[in-house]
């Protein structure tokens, strides 16, 4: 029973307990459920979230590998570019090398061809000494004597310069020469036929005979200052002197050479020369005073003994001054002055497209001579009124600031002004790159600047190819005051060249002023008399004869032009100063460079109060002038 009782017991407390706890327990289970439901769907709803961010991670991949891909690509193309890019830039540097190696050992070949020609002058003038001095050479020349003898009284005269010196001094000096001892009875028929001459003229004569071994054969007679020369000496000069200006073609060897020689020497051999020599007074500083010459002209070469040569500078009533080109610690007083009759020139041509060279015309860029067959003088005639025709044909810089408002035409003389280091040169040098393609010859004439300067500005021309259409005219800091003098010259006769056959020229000056300094500097060695600023009185004879000769020309002429851009360095941007005021007065308009304007960073530093262009809109075309005159 108790069992049984115990049995209920546990029902009634199974059931209570049934009762009272079902729903709680229900509730934990269903809370329960539902958690692990809600945990499910988290799980699940994390999943396809890893599933998705798989998925993008997925296209991230595929996307950066076709990125990357991508880049490789433009990586190899890029790369491929560049390498032929490199390639044909080293493949055009090589050619240029090349070219410049074929240039220069062609120059060196020229070179080595004068050296031999001037060996086989003096070995010539050797051989003639030797031959002639001895049989039967000696006497086979001697018997000529007698017709070079009539050769030479044929052509006496008295020159003007020794008339003035007969009327001084009444009586002139005579001088016979001769490589051996001469008859009797010809050397008094040469005095009686010179005393006939001079007695015309109212003088008496003091006459002397002499021997000289250096004539190598034949006769000189001296007649004041006027010689007849036809010794053998005087071939051997002439042979010489031809051969500093002989044109070498490029096909020439040494066997054309000498059949050069031996037809020089044939028309040579047989002539009378008749020149004037003068005597060596004083000379220093570059500066050679010498007496005789009296019949020699402003602008005329001479030649010293020692081979150098000068240009007559100073023409006074007892003496003459002249500049010399050269060193002249070798120039001895009392030593010979022979004139060579004809201006200073220098070589002119498509040869000297390229190069680099001083003012006399000699190459300074280390690629041989120059093989030009033409000269011009330096000092020329500016073209007439008639000659010239209106400026209307553009020149453009590449630089808008200055063809939109100061335009530059092509004959124009438009001056660059401004101080020191505010972009003169600069703007010259690309105005000088800008005509690439254009058919403009440009000669860039450097006056008084460092040889660093004009070796950047040729690096600068020959990296941009603009060396094949330019000159570069050199007279540096460090040269003479009469090569800086004659630079502007030089460059200009250059031009004159290519004006007159029709093409158009752009010639810059770097600097004027330098070239007024260095005039000064030979003004006052030459005893002128100085003026404002210790110039000369005719220091703006000196730019305008150099910047008329910048035209335009008429068909008729020659329908070529000039375009001067002359540049002139001012102090403290005064441009009233006496070279400034001078050169505006000459040029075509001015462009002015400020030096405020360039430290602001203005480039270029146009100072458009100051700057003008007289030419104006004639010189630019139609569409800019009509979106440049608003």
């Amino acid at each position: 029973m108790r069992v049984i009782y115990a049995v209920i017991n546990l029902l009634i407390l199974g059931g209570a307990l049934f009762l009272f706890a079902r729903k709680p327990v229900l509730r934990m289970f269903r809370d329960r459920r539902e958690e692990i439901a809600r945990q499910l769907r988290r799980s699940e709803e994390g999943l396809a979230a890893a599933q998705e961010e798989e998925s993008a991670i997925a296209r991230l991949r595929e996307e950066n590998q076709k990125a990357v891909n991508a880049l490789q690509e433009d990586m190899e193309k890029a790369a491929a570019i560049q390498e032929a890019g490199l390639r044909k830039e080293t493949q055009e540097e090589l050619t240029a090398l090349e070219e410049d190696l074929k240039q220069e050992l062609e120059g060196m070949r020229l070179d080595m061809l004068r050296d031999a020609e001037r060996a086989a002058l003096r070995k010539l003038a050797s051989m003639a000494r030797q031959a002639f001095s001895q049989e039967p050479f000696a006497s086979e020349f001697r018997r000529t004597e007698p017709e070079i003898a009539q050769a030479i009284m044929g052509c006496m005269h008295i020159s003007p310069g020794d008339r003035v010196y007969l009327k001084q001094h009444d009586v002139l000096y005579v001088t016979l020469s001769s490589a051996y001892p001469l008859e009797e009875s010809l050397a008094e028929r040469i005095q009686q036929a010179v005393l006939e001459l001079v007695g015309r003229e109212g003088g008496k004569t003091s006459y002397r005979v002499q021997v000289d071994p250096e004539l190598i054969g034949g006769l000189r007679l001296r007649i004041g200052d006027t010689v007849y020369d036809g010794t053998v000496a005087n071939v051997l000069w002439n042979l010489s002197s031809l051969a500093k200006r002989r044109y070498l073609k490029a096909e020439m060897d040494l066997a054309a050479l000498r059949e050069n020689l031996a037809a020089a020497v044939d028309r040579l051999s047989a002539q009378v020369d008749v020149y004037q020599l003068g005597r060596v007074l004083s000379i220093s500083d570059g500066i050679c005073w010498m007496d005789g010459l009296a019949d020699s002209m402003y602008g005329e070469l001479v030649e010293f003994e020692n081979g150098e040569r000068g240009m007559i500078l100073s023409v006074e009533p007892s003496r003459i001054a002249s500049v010399v080109f050269g060193p002249c610690e070798h120039i001895r007083e009392l030593s010979r002055v022979r004139r060579l009759g004809w201006m200073a020139d220098v070589p002119v041509g498509e040869s000297l497209l390229g190069r680099v060279v001083d003012p006399l015309g000699n190459p300074l860029d280390g690629r041989g001579g120059i093989r030009s067959r033409e000269y011009r003088p330096v000092e020329s005639p500016a073209p007439t009124i008639l000659e010239r025709k209106s400026v209307s044909v553009p020149l453009q810089t590449g630089v808008k600031a200055v063809d939109a408002l100061i335009p530059i035409g092509r004959g124009q003389r438009e001056l660059i002004i401004g101080d020191r280091q505010t972009g003169k040169t600069a703007l010259a040098v690309d105005t000088i790159l800008n005509q690439r393609g254009k058919n403009v010859i440009c000669i860039y004439v450097a006056v008084g600047q460092k040889e660093t300067t004009v070796a950047g500005i040729m690096n600068t021309l020959r990296k941009s190819g603009a060396m094949e259409y330019t000159t570069i005219v050199c007279a540096d800091a460090y040269q003479s005051a009469p090569m800086r003098y004659v630079a502007p010259y030089a460059g200009t006769a250059m031009g004159e060249y290519f004006m007159r056959r029709g093409r158009d020229v752009l010639i810059v000056y770097d600097d004027l002023s330098k070239h007024a300094v260095a005039y000064r500097e030979m003004s006052l060695l030459l005893h002128r008399p100085s003026g404002r600023e210790a110039y000369p009185g005719d220091v703006f004879y000196l730019h305008s004869r150099l910047l008329e000769r910048a035209a335009r020309l008429s068909p008729e002429a020659g329908g070529g032009s000039m375009t001067a851009l002359p540049i002139i360095e001012t102090q403290a941007g005064d441009i009233s100063a006496y070279i400034p005021t001078n050169v505006i007065s000459i040029t075509d308009g001015q462009i002015f460079l400020e030096s405020d304007l360039f430290r602001e960073g203005q480039r270029p530093a146009v100072n458009v109060g100051l700057s003008v262009s007289r030419v104006g809109g004639t010189a630019q075309t139609a569409v800019m002038r009509q979106v440049a005159g608003r």
